[in-house]
C-alpha cells in the first residue's frame, strides 16, 4: 500500500538519524494539477501532472545539507539520507543553523477554520475545457478584438506534510481553481494585449468565465492608440491590480535575508515611519480562503497576526529562525521552503489599511497625471530603493481619463514614495496581499 506523505516524511526522519544525522526535517508534498487552454474554439493544449516529491534537511553538528526526490521507495530513501548526510560533513559550519526548540512547536491548530481545501469534487476536463472555451467567447464577441491569445483553466489540489525530529508533525491539504484570458485588440504595429483572470481556494467563489473574458476585451479595446505624456514630475495613481507591487518592494527591503545580509534599503529603518501616519501593513495568515493561509510555517512555530507596519511605523523584519539568530531576534514564524531549496522567510496574506475614497475621487483630486493599469520590467536598487519602472495606462486630465498611455517610464525613490501614498477603498479582500489604489505625488514620468 502507497505511503501517505505524513507516512513518508517519518520514514525519511528514521533513514536520516540511521545515516548519522543529529536532527533533520523533512517535508512531502503530493500534488495532482490539471491545466486546459483552449486557441480559436478549438483545444490548444491539455496537461495533468500527479506527483509526490521528497524533500530532506539533515544537520551534523553546525553543518547543514539539503536533497530531494520523488522516487518513494525505501531504498532509495535510504539512499537519499545517507547522500545527504555525506554532503554535511563536506560543508562549512553555519552557527545559526537549527531546528526549533520543542517549546516553539505549534500544537493544536484548527485546520477546519482556514479553509483551505473546496471538498467539491476535481472538475472534469471537458468542464474546465468548457470554461475555457466560454472565456474565450465572451471575449471575440466584443467589437475591435481580433484574437485571443489564451483562454484557460485550471484545478490543483495539494497534500502537504511536515515532520521534524524536534518533534514536529502536521500537514495541510490545498485546492485551487483559476480562469484566465488574454484578449488581444487591433492589428498590426497598433495591436495592444490585456487580461483578467480569478483565483480561488473554493470552485463557487470564481468569477464565471463570461466576466473574465467580458473584461479582458474591455481592457484591450480601452489600450488602442495610445500616447506618451510629457516627460515631468506628475501625481502617479497605480491602480488597485498592480498597486501590490509597490507594497511588495516594502516586503522585499524588511525581509530577514536581506537585512542580514545588508542589502536592504530600510535597513536600520526600525522604529521609523516608512508609510503615512494611519497606515498599517497587517500580516493575518488565518485568514479563512485565502491562498497564503496556514496554521504553522515550515520550521514547525505557530504563525499569528502581526504588524509589519503600525500606524506608520515599521516595527520588525520577517524572520525564520536562522536569520533572526543572525539578528539576534525571535523568529516570526515566516520560514518557507519548497522541496529541493532550504529555508527562507516570507510573507503570508497582508492587508494595507484602506482610505475613504474610491480610485475615482482620488483621480479627480490628482487633477493631471497618469493611472497606471499595468507595469513592465523592474530596476530596483536594493540598496538605496531607487526605482525605475517601464507603465501603461490612462492620462488624467482635469480629474477624468483623457487618452490610454503606454510606453512611458516611471522613476523615483522606494522611501520617499511610500511616505506619500494615499489609499482608496477598493482592495479585493479575498486577496493573499489586499492593498488598494494607492496615489503617490510626485514621481518622474519619462515620455515624449
Amino acid at each position: 500500500m502507497s505511503q501517505t506523505p505524513t507516512e513518508l516524511t517519518q520514514a525519511l526522519l528514521d533513514a536520516a538519524k540511521k545515516a548519522g544525522a543529529d536532527a533533520a526535517d523533512a517535508i512531502a508534498i503530493e500534488g495532482t494539477s490539471l491545466s486546459i487552454d483552449v486557441r480559436a474554439g478549438t483545444l490548444e493544449q491539455a496537461e495533468r501532472a500527479e506527483g509526490r516529491d521528497l524533500g530532506l534537511r539533515v544537520f551534523v553538528g553546525k553543518r547543514v545539507a539539503s536533497v530531494s526526490t520523488s522516487d518513494t521507495r525505501a531504498e532509495a530513501l535510504t539512499a537519499m539520507a545517507e547522500r545527504a548526510v555525506a554532503m554535511a560533513r563536506e560543508t562549512p559550519e553555519d552557527p545559526y543553523a537549527g531546528l526549533a526548540d520543542p517549546s516553539q512547536l505549534a500544537r493544536d491548530w484548527d485546520m477546519d477554520a482556514l479553509q483551505l481545501a473546496d471538498p467539491t469534487a476535481e472538475p472534469a476536463p471537458a468542464e474546465l475545457e468548457d470554461d475555457a472555451r466560454r472565456a474565450e467567447a465572451a471575449a471575440l464577441a466584443h467589437k475591435g478584438i481580433t484574437m485571443v491569445h489564451s483562454a484557460s483553466a485550471t484545478y490543483s489540489a495539494q497534500n502537504v506534510a511536515l515532520a521534524a525530529s524536534n518533534g514536529f508533525v502536521g500537514g495541510y491539504r490545498r485546492t485551487g481553481r483559476s480562469r484566465s484570458c488574454v484578449a488581444v485588440a487591433g492589428t498590426g504595429l497598433a495591436m495592444e494585449r490585456d487580461y483578467d483572470g480569478d483565483s480561488r481556494i473554493f470552485q463557487s467563489d470564481l468569477r464565471s468565465a463570461e466576466d473574465i473574458g467580458n473584461t479582458a476585451a474591455t481592457r484591450a479595446l480601452e489600450r488602442l492608440n495610445p500616447k506618451r505624456p510629457k516627460t515631468g514630475a506628475y501625481p502617479v495613481l497605480f491602480d488597485e491590480r498592480i498597486s501590490s507591487s509597490l507594497i511588495g518592494h516594502l516586503v522585499a527591503a524588511s525581509n530577514g535575508a536581506s537585512v542580514a545580509r545588508g542589502a536592504s534599503w530600510l535597513r536600520g529603518a526600525l522604529g521609523e515611519e516608512v508609510l503615512p501616519k494611519g497606515l498599517s501593513l497587517i500580516e493575518d495568515p488565518h485568514r479563512p480562503r485565502t491562498s497564503a493561509s496556514r496554521p504553522f510555517d515550515a520550521e514547525g512555530l505557530p504563525t499569528r497576526t502581526r504588524k509589519l507596519i503600525d500606524d506608520g511605523v515599521l516595527t520588525g523584519w520577517t524572520l525564520d529562525l536562522a536569520n533572526a539568530r543572525k539578528l539576534e531576534m525571535e523568529s516570526t514564524a515566516n520560514a518557507a521552503r519548497s522541496v529541493s531549496g532550504g529555508i527562507s522567510p516570507t510573507v503570508w496574506n497582508l492587508e494595507l489599511t484602506q482610505g475613504d475614497k474610491t480610485r475615482e475621487e482620488l483621480m479627480a483630486e490628482m487633477g493631471s497625471g497618469l493611472l497606471v493599469t499595468s507595469m513592465i520590467g523592474s530596476t530596483i536598487n536594493p540598496n538605496t530603493g531607487d526605482y525605475s519602472r517601464g507603465a501603461a495606462g490612462w492620462w488624467v486630465e482635469n480629474g477624468a481619463l483623457a487618452y490610454p498611455v503606454s510606453g512611458v517610464t516611471l522613476a523615483g525613490n522606494l522611501r520617499e514614495m511610500l511616505r506619500v501614498i494615499t489609499p482608496a477603498n477598493d482592495a479585493r479582500p479575498w486577496l493573499s496581499r489586499v492593498v488598494p489604489s494607492l496615489l503617490v505625488e510626485g514621481l518622474t514620468l519619462a515620455g515624449d
